[in-house]
């Protein structure tokens, strides 16, 4: 998702930082949930040992804008769903990342978790498992129930949207209602194998928001804790100069799970550093052509480190995020080279190249790379 702009050196640095705050007086330490259940590293390691190598891509349907118009029960489309993450399943797909709204809960609880069991359906027919998120800093601040805006023609991700707004985020007040629908879904969903894992919170910090997030995100760690769900837990590092809050995601995350959109040699020296907590680490974002972070490159590495890898996009669609970030076009228009995604809405590859390296690496065993 959108990035803040960061030297990966000092990032590094940082990150190292964090590793060493607890046994540092002179650091800011994070300190764990109150409530405990944090999964040890053999714990974590077990289950995921149980996974065949796990690998897929954030989704949302060509056809939604936003996570509201993919779940609200006038635009949620079974139909595009199942024909995209058959797609998906063509190339060896096994994990989707999707994102919730808790405005479109708010609108529709009983419908709400009805549309998530269908989709949890029709995603076990193609044998995917889902990552589903509940929270995100990123992009549009102040999200509303109803008809979603349209597309801005050339523009990265112009209709994504905050969950929860920016109201919600600094005020604790706002705090009780999101605990009811997050409690709510996961547990729902807590014993449910189609679900892989739940991302709490995307990006937290972003959107200029930094520490003012490590608030919810506290409270959003203790309430997965009262939940206790099969499945593990995570909110993954994305800035490494966010100090208190990767100290804070790393030490509660029952799996480290991280975004790295650089090229290799960015991503080696971040894999260095988080492979020091032992548990297993996923990827659930990276593949930017434009910034050297794609396929070709990027998946030997994770396949070969026994890595989690979850690209942003599958088929472009309505979020536009065939453009990247920083340069928009807003004359439309197909950019030469795209961003983001694989399919056009047709099933047709964007580069052949690519979809049929990702067939070969996903047909092999789970210890074998390419060459």
């Amino acid at each position: 998702m959108k990035r803040l702009d960061h030297l990966i050196l000092t990032g590094l640095l940082l990150v190292t930082i964090v590793f060493t705050a607890s046994s540092q007086t002179n650091k800011p330490r994070a300190v764990p949930v109150q409530n405990g259940k944090i999964w040890t590293v053999e714990k974590a390691n077990q289950w995921y040992a149980q996974h065949k190598w796990i690998i897929g891509a954030n989704f949302i349907p060509s056809t939604a804008i936003n996570q509201l118009e993919m779940w609200q029960a006038e635009t949620f489309d079974p139909k595009t769903i199942d024909t995209e993450l058959g797609y998906a399943e063509a190339i060896g797909f096994n994990t989707m990342r999707v994102f919730l709204h808790s405005v479109a809960y708010g609108a529709d609880p009983k419908g709400f978790k009805s549309r998530m069991n269908r989709y949890l359906t029709i995603a076990n027919r193609h044998r995917i498992q889902t990552i589903f998120v509940f929270f995100d800093d990123c992009w549009n601040p102040n999200p509303k129930p109803g008809k979603q805006p349209l597309p801005k023609a050339g523009i990265h991700n112009s209709g994504w949207m905050q969950d929860p707004g920016v109201r919600e985020v600094k005020d604790p007040k706002q705090f009780n209602k999101l605990e009811g629908y997050f409690k709510d879904v996961m547990s729902t969903f807590s014993h449910d194998k189609r679900v892989l894992l739940w991302d709490l919170y995307n990006e937290p910090g972003n959107d200029q928001k930094r520490d003012t997030s490590l608030a919810l995100l506290t409270k959003v760690f203790n309430w997965a804790r009262d939940v206790n769900p099969d499945q593990p837990v995570s909110a993954g590092l994305w800035e490494w100069d966010f100090e208190k809050l990767n100290a804070f995601q790393a030490l509660n995350s029952d799996i480290i799970t991280y975004h790295e959109y650089e090229d290799v040699k960015s991503h080696e020296r971040v894999l260095q550093l988080l492979k020091t907590h032992g548990k297993p680490l996923i990827c659930t974002e990276y593949m930017a052509r434009s910034r050297n972070s794609t396929f070709q490159t990027i998946l030997p590495l994770l396949k070969k480190e026994n890595i989690g890898a979850i690209n942003w996009g599958l088929v472009a669609g309505k979020t536009n995020t065939i453009y990247a970030w920083d340069t928009p076009m807003p004359q439309g228009g197909e950019p030469k080279l795209w961003f983001h995604d694989i399919f056009h809405k047709d099933g047709t590859p964007y580069k052949p190249e690519e979809t049929e390296f990702i067939k070969k690496i996903t047909a092999q065993p789970k210890t074998e790379t390419l060459k």
